[in-house]
């Protein structure tokens, strides 16, 4: 497993592997959204089923606006959410047509987030779009805050670990629903 900066990891996204990157409030795992064989070995890394569904975490809006179908939203609801970004709100948008059931689970809408965070931010903008991102544990159990935990628990099922700082936030972010404005998690 290598570790290395976000800028040298861009290559094993765009090959399809995944990897264990920190976040807002703990290590995410992530890979190309537009990589189902990507998403796949994600979701087998994590065990978690996948009809639940993804999140994508961007740098900016215009990274997720391939994925989403901004006209089944209001200019109050879209300008809302962007008044919360960069930031650690998670928002449930409607999606594309073409987006993968392996992203958006058994949903017609997919959890999108512009983080705040400067790795996040640094990868989103190497690979010129956003990545899958889910917590990094496996499915049920606590999420990991420490890369010692991700070098023990993941070493031989993903591709390359970014070493970083984790952000200062201490819970998972806040989900709201964009169309209803419905709180869908308490988070930080």
């Amino acid at each position: 497993m290598l570790q290395l900066q976000p800028s040298a990891v861009a290559t094993t996204i765009q090959q399809g592997g995944v990897i264990a990157y920190p976040t807002e409030a703990v290590f995410g795992l992530g890979c190309d959204p537009d990589n189902d064989s990507a998403i796949e070995k994600l979701l087998a890394v994590k065990q978690r089923p996948w009809q639940k569904g993804l999140i994508l975490v961007a740098s900016s809006l215009e990274q997720l606006l391939p994925y989403l179908d901004i006209t089944q939203l209001t200019e109050q609801q879209l300008q809302f959410a962007q008044s919360k970004w960069p930031g650690p709100f998670t928002f449930v948008m409607p999606i594309q047509s073409h987006v993968s059931k392996l992203l958006c689970g058994e949903f017609d809408s997919i959890a999108v987030r512009v983080s705040a965070h400067p790795v996040v931010r640094e990868l989103c903008n190497t690979l010129n779009k956003p990545l899958v991102s889910t917590s990094a544990n496996l499915a049920g159990e606590l999420p990991v805050v420490d890369a010692q935990h991700i070098i023990t628990d993941f070493s031989d099922k993903i591709d390359a670990l970014i070493l970083g700082k984790l952000g200062e936030q201490r819970q998972p972010s806040t989900i709201i629903d964009a169309r209803s404005g419905q709180i869908l998690r308490n988070g930080s």
